[in-house]
C-alpha cells in the first residue's frame, strides 16, 4: 500500500507543471555542458527569483522576492522582469533546484515584453524561463549527449552586416583604379518590319552575337570570350502584338517562351507589357588594358597618330608618324609608336578602350543591326583639345599578351611586352569603316592642323 502511494507521489510530481530554465543562446565555455563550476543548465527547475536590487530606501523600489510555486508561471515571472527593465532595475538573481545560482541582467528579446536572463558570468550565455512538466525536465538534466543534442537542434546561424573598405580595396586591388575589369555587349534581337512588333528567335541572337565576337576577333582584336546570357528588356506593346504575345493560359505556354525574343503580360492596371529578349555578350581582354600616358608640350603642332574605326565598332591607332627621327611628336616620346609597331608583328590592332579613364568601346547592337559605338571625329577633338590645352593624354590599350612581370599602371617611359612568342599571322586586310568626311584646311582649321586628312591607303583621322 505505502509503495502504491509512493509511485503515485511520483507520477503526480512527474506531471506537475514547473517554471525551468530554458537556453536562448550557447555558451562558448565548456561548464555549460559539463556542468562544472556551478553553472545553471537548460531544464534546471527554478526555485527562487530575486528581482532587483532596491533596498526600498530613499525612493526606490523594494526588491521584488519570488519563491516556486510562482503565480502565473512564466508569464509571472515575465511581468515581473517588465516592471523591473522598466524602472531600470536589470539585476536578477535566480536560484535553481539543487543549490546553484545565477547572476544575471535582463535584457529584451524578440517582441513586447519578451525578455530573457544575460550571464554576467559569460555574456554569450542568454537563458529564459519556460514552462514545463517535471518529467521533461528530468530528461533535460540527463546527459550530456542530450543536452548537447537539444542545443544543437535549436541552433541557428546568425548573419549581418560588416563594414567594407570599398575605396581603398577599388583603389589598391584593381589594376585600373574603380573601373571594372568586365567588357559586354548587349545585342538586341532583329526586328523582322519596321515597327518592330516580330522579332527574329533567340537562336538568331545568340549566332548574331557570335558573328560579332569572331569577327572581331579576326580582325586582330585581342578578346576572349567569358560568357553569353539572356537579358529582358521591358516595353509597351498594344494592338496586334499584345493580342498575339500576352497569354494568360496553363503554365505550358512557358515552353513557347524558350525561343521567343518577344512576348508579353498584363499588369495589374490591364497595361500590356512586353518583354524583349535580347543576348548579354560577355568578353575579356587577352591581356588586361595597358595604359598609356601621351605628355605633351608647348609647341606641339600634331601627336602624330591616326585613329580609326573597325567594322565592329572598335576604335584603334591606324598609323603612327615614321619620319620622327628626333622623336619630336608626342606618339614617339610617349612610346606610342613602339607599342603600335609590336601590335602590328603580333598581327594585332591597337585597341583603344579608354580615354581619360572613359570607355570608349562598342556597346550594343540595335535591332536593325547597327552597331552603336563612338565617333572618331568627336575623339579628334577631343584629342586636339588635350593638345592645345597642353594637358596629358591617357589612353588605355587591349593589350594581346598577358604582362610577364609586375603590372604597370602608368607608362611613361614604356616597358613594352616581350615579343610575341606566337607564330606572327599573315597580316589581315582591315575592312575600316569611317564616317569622316573629307576635308579641306579652311573647313578642318580650329587653331591646328589635328585635325587634318592626310591621304592614306586606307581611310582614318590623323590628330
Amino acid at each position: 500500500m505505502a509503495e502504491q502511494e509512493d509511485g503515485s507521489r511520483r507520477r503526480r510530481e512527474a506531471e506537475a507543471p514547473v517554471v525551468a530554465l530554458e537556453c536562448v543562446a550557447g555558451s562558448s565555455k565548456a561548464e555549460e555542458w559539463g556542468g562544472g563550476g556551478g553553472v545553471v543548465q537548460e531544464g534546471d527547475v527554478v526555485e527562487a527569483v530575486r528581482v532587483g536590487r532596491g533596498s526600498g530606501g530613499g525612493g526606490t523600489a523594494a526588491a521584488l522576492e519570488l519563491e516556486a510555486p510562482f503565480k502565473g508561471g512564466r508569464a509571472g515571472l515575465h511581468k515581473a522582469l517588465h516592471a523591473a527593465f522598466k524602472r531600470g532595475d536589470t539585476s536578477v538573481e535566480v536560484r535553481v533546484r539543487g543549490g546553484r545560482e545565477l547572476q544575471a541582467c535582463i535584457v529584451p528579446h524578440h517582441g513586447r515584453k519578451q525578455y530573457v536572463l544575460r550571464s554576467l558570468h559569460d555574456p554569450n550565455y542568454l537563458l529564459g524561463f519556460v514552462d514545463r512538466l517535471e518529467s521533461e525536465c528530468l530528461v533535460l538534466q540527463g546527459t550530456r549527449s542530450t543536452r548537447v543534442a537539444s542545443a544543437l537542434s535549436k541552433a541557428q546561424l546568425q548573419d549581418g552586416y560588416v563594414a567594407y573598405p570599398w575605396e581603398k580595396k577599388m583603389r589598391d586591388t584593381l589594376r585600373l583604379p574603380n573601373s571594372s575589369c568586365y567588357l559586354s555587349m548587349l545585342v538586341l534581337p532583329k526586328a523582322l518590319d519596321s515597327n518592330a512588333c516580330r522579332y527574329e528567335s533567340f537562336d538568331n541572337t545568340l549566332a548574331r552575337a557570335s558573328a560579332w565576337l569572331y569577327s572581331a576577333q579576326a580582325s586582330g582584336i585581342s578578346v576572349d570570350f567569358m560568357n553569353v546570357q539572356s537579358e529582358a528588356l521591358l516595353t509597351k506593346i498594344s494592338g496586334e502584338t499584345a493580342s498575339s504575345t500576352v497569354n494568360s493560359g496553363s503554365l505550358s505556354d512557358l515552353s513557347n517562351v524558350t525561343n521567343a525574343t518577344l512576348y508579353g503580360f498584363e499588369d495589374y492596371h490591364g497595361v500590356d507589357i512586353g518583354v524583349v529578349k535580347a543576348a548579354r555578350l560577355w568578353y575579356s581582354c587577352i591581356g588586361g588594358e595597358l595604359l598609356l600616358e601621351i605628355p605633351l608640350e608647348e609647341g606641339d603642332t600634331r601627336l602624330g597618330f591616326a585613329i580609326s574605326r573597325t567594322e565592329e565598332g572598335f576604335i584603334y591607332i591606324s598609323s603612327v608618324v615614321v619620319d620622327d627621327k628626333e622623336c619630336e611628336a608626342p606618339s614617339s616620346r610617349s612610346g606610342l609608336r613602339d607599342l603600335f609597331n609590336q601590335a602590328k608583328e603580333a598581327s594585332k590592332l591597337l585597341v583603344i578602350s579608354r580615354v581619360s579613364n572613359e570607355k570608349v568601346l562598342p556597346w550594343m547592337i540595335s535591332s536593325s543591326g547597327a552597331v552603336r559605338c563612338f565617333d572618331t571625329i568627336s575623339l579628334s577633338q577631343k584629342l586636339s583639345l588635350h593638345r592645345l590645352a597642353v594637358r596629358p593624354i591617357q589612353l588605355h590599350f587591349l593589350a594581346w599578351e598577358k604582362p610577364a612581370g609586375p603590372v604597370e599602371r602608368i607608362i611613361r617611359s614604356p616597358k613594352l611586352p616581350p615579343p610575341s612568342t606566337l607564330l606572327p599571322q599573315p597580316h589581315q586586310t582591315l575592312m575600316v569603316e569611317s564616317v569622316e568626311p573629307r576635308l579641306d584646311a579652311e573647313q578642318d582649321y580650329v587653331g591646328d592642323l589635328s585635325f587634318r586628312l592626310d591621304d592614306l591607303s586606307f581611310e582614318s583621322s590623323w590628330v
